[in-house]
């Protein structure tokens, strides 16, 4: 059964109604119909993030997964977990705490955010570090592509080969080749502690040289985190920040608590041996809740623009640098371990959008093999391809005839990815 007027949020998509289903079967009925009819269907699992990606232009219906909400199978002894694509993130992380377990993934507003959701935008926290991405944990996928067509991929045992591989094909595709209905996904114990440590770097050329250590480091993070601007000046963990640009470094590590006592020790030691003192050692729910703010940061408070930048590790720094200098009261979060740069800003910059992400800080990154991309303009501005995407290099035919295939008559979120305009 379908049904319509389901009450959910659905600004900025230029959505007409919003209809539901609760299973596969209706589902692959409902982009049936739209195939049939071309009619624009843009995907809803927990609205978190539909102002990512550039703003649709066409009319169309939305399809709410909010019913698709069911655990399939969970067999704890294997680690796996097979759940509907509408399980939202936080429900999932209560299901499996129950049996000691978790998947390592940090999103913002878990409570909303779907498990389809996170894989279809590709969203990866400060875990990635020491965990992987949102990819390294899909072992099963099973969608509707924009015939109506169901299909699947992988399987729900980790040692599965079958088969093309949907699961990475259909990770960050932003819901333009079909509708996740179902994932399988691998999952890891809870660790016995989190420990966050922090210190103060003086400037950036410092910050580069402990990160630099970090790489050579006897200890194993599962997070490392360069944090500037106002947002952290007021973080309750790290009350000692004086001034609204100055750094932290911010340096988390899970496992047994005799592991993570020997590491918090550890990068005592090797810090002292750069002449930097440890700033604080957060431990316990103090340590979660640091760990909880540092996921929300790209969502946590209006700002009229997000950036991300994603480059070789060893820019993080100067990627950091290029944004202060954009907007120097800009709040910064630097996944550094990974070369992912995420800003905040206060304002939209005066020189426009196009002048100072497209000349400015698109330019820089390439440089060091990476791109800048929009993760939030609530104002729409200036959004074209270029700007929204960075100086995307990659084999765009190659992608297009993908879209093709899977979505002939572009009726999946159209206008909002990579592929060229049609």
């Amino acid at each position: 059964m379908v049904t319509d007027n389901v009450s959910i949020t659905t600004e900025p998509l230029p959505i007409t109604e919003v209809v539901e289903s609760a299973d596969q079967q209706e589902l692959a009925a409902v982009v049936r119909g739209c195939f049939e009819s071309e009619t624009a269907l843009y995907p809803i699992g927990g609205a978190t993030s539909l102002d990512f990606g550039l703003p649709p232009k066409l009319a169309g219906i939305g399809l709410s997964l909010a019913k698709l909400d069911r655990i399939i199978d969970y067999p704890a002894r294997d680690m796996t977990i097979t759940v509907e694509a509408g399980v939202r993130m936080r429900a999932l992380a209560a299901a499996l705490a129950a049996e000691n377990q978790r998947l390592p993934i940090d999103v913002p507003r878990a409570d909303e955010a779907t498990v389809g959701g996170v894989v279809a935008t590709n969203f990866n926290g400060p875990r990635r570090y020491g965990h992987g991405s949102v990819r390294d944990y899909v072992i099963g996928i099973s969608a509707v592509d924009g015939h109506g067509t169901p299909f699947k991929g992988g399987g729900r045992v980790v040692k599965n080969v079958a088969g093309y591989d949907f699961c990475k094909l259909l990770t960050g595709s932003l819901g333009t080749l079909g509708v996740i209905t179902q994932l399988t996904m691998k999952l890891r114990p809870i660790p016995e502690e989190l420990s966050v440590v922090a210190c103060r770097p003086k400037d950036l050329p410092t910050a580069e040289q402990l990160l630099s250590d970090l790489v050579h480091s006897q200890t194993t993070p599962a997070a490392i985190e360069l944090l500037s601007g106002e947002s952290w000046q007021r973080d309750p963990a790290l009350a000692n920040t004086t001034d609204a640009n100055s750094l932290n470094l911010v340096v988390a590590f899970e496992g047994t608590a005799t592991e993570v006592g020997w590491m918090v020790e550890q990068l005592d030691r090797e810090w002292q041996s750069r002449h930097v003192n440890m700033a604080a050692v957060i431990a316990g729910d103090e340590a979660a809740d640091l760990m909880q703010r540092l996921a929300e940061f790209p969502a946590a408070a209006e700002s009229p623009l997000v950036l991300k930048a994603s480059v070789v590790p060893s820019a993080t720094t100067k990627l950091v640098e290029a944004f202060l200098d954009v907007e120097p009261q800009c709040s910064i979060q630097a996944h550094a371990g990974n070369g992912i740069v995420i800003a905040r800003m206060t304002r939209f910059p005066d020189g426009g959008l196009s002048r100072s992400l497209v000349g400015g800080l698109q330019t820089i990154a390439g440089a060091h093999h990476g791109n800048v991309v929009v993760l939030s303009n609530p104002a729409g501005t200036e959004m074209t391809p270029q700007s929204m995407w960075g100086g995307n290099t990659g084999p765009i035919w190659l992608m297009d005839s993908v879209k093709q295939r899977f979505d002939p008559r572009n009726i999946l979120n159209p206008g909002r990815f990579v592929y060229r305009q049609t």
